[in-house]
């Protein structure tokens, strides 16, 4: 009897620590659950947060009184919107090179600018002319057509016609990622403009325009097109966005611009 009474106390002991177990798991996994869902939660705040900032910013960009109304320099302002702190830059696409309307001498200048010598960079400007252009013939000071690309290994050749974006630049037989990073900053594909704004250009495109002194003062809401980057930052989780967008809604009810560009993401701070 004693034996058994023996035997019955162990199996309750072992019952109630493999409940103890099994209540402490499930404790766990809910506090994970929790806390995970905290995080994305979080996130999910800070980047409709920073989708504010776009809205907020081409609000300010269109302003019809001057006291309010933003310039579109690439200054960046911050303010609190609720319990994120968002920081806002916005950049008039008109005083960007457009890679499908400056001319070689344009594009030499911005890549020497860059840090190209000047046959590397005519070579460079030549290959984006090539790209862009629909005849097969390679353009008289440098450049790149499909025999230079099957030469250099690429498994493609120039698209001859425009750049939708200004990744494809890219792609561009002698474009390099460490170029392409400072290039990105100072070209667009969405002015239409042979020569860029110099009241809107950054000081690397104004001295490849071989224009110098103090730019004239820049009117926001002048082109109405617009890169805007927005950072959100919320209790340890950051969601940044950066667009290209148009204003206007293209006749979408309720819409007050068009997006020809996003990308988004998002990290802890």
């Amino acid at each position: 009897m004693t034996r058994m009474r023996g035997a019955a106390l162990l199996l309750v002991l072992w019952l109630v620590t493999l409940l103890a177990a099994l209540v402490g798991t499930f404790a766990l996994a809910a506090r994970t659950e929790h806390l995970q869902g905290q995080v994305l939660a979080r996130g999910l705040e800070a980047r409709e947060a920073a989708r504010a900032g776009i809205e907020y910013a081409i609000v300010r960009a269109a302003a019809a009184d001057p006291r309010f109304r933003w310039t579109a320099d690439g200054s960046e302002r911050t303010w609190q919107f609720g319990d994120a702190e968002v920081t806002v830059r916005i950049v008039d696409e008109q005083g960007k090179v457009d890679l499908n309307m400056a001319d070689a001498s344009l594009l030499s200048a911005l890549m020497q600018q860059l840090g190209l010598d000047d046959r590397a960079a005519m070579q460079v400007a030549g290959a984006i002319l090539d790209w862009r252009d629909a005849d097969p013939l390679t353009q008289p000071a440098g450049g790149a057509e499909e025999p230079q690309y099957r030469e250099a290994g690429r498994g493609y050749g120039p698209a001859n016609e425009p750049m939708r974006s200004i990744a494809e630049v890219e792609q561009v037989l002698g474009m390099t990622p460490d170029l392409y990073a400072r290039l990105a900053p100072l070209v667009t594909v969405y002015s239409g403009l042979a020569v860029p704004d110099p009241a809107a250009a950054p000081p690397l495109v104004r001295a490849a325009m071989g224009v110098g002194g103090t730019p004239p003062p820049l009117v926001a809401g002048n082109s109405g097109t617009y890169s805007i980057e927005s950072r959100a930052s919320i209790r340890g989780r950051t969601a940044v966005l950066r667009v290209v967008v148009r204003s206007g809604g293209n006749g979408l009810p309720g819409s007050a611009w068009t997006a020809l560009r996003w990308e988004e993401g998002a990290s802890p701070r």
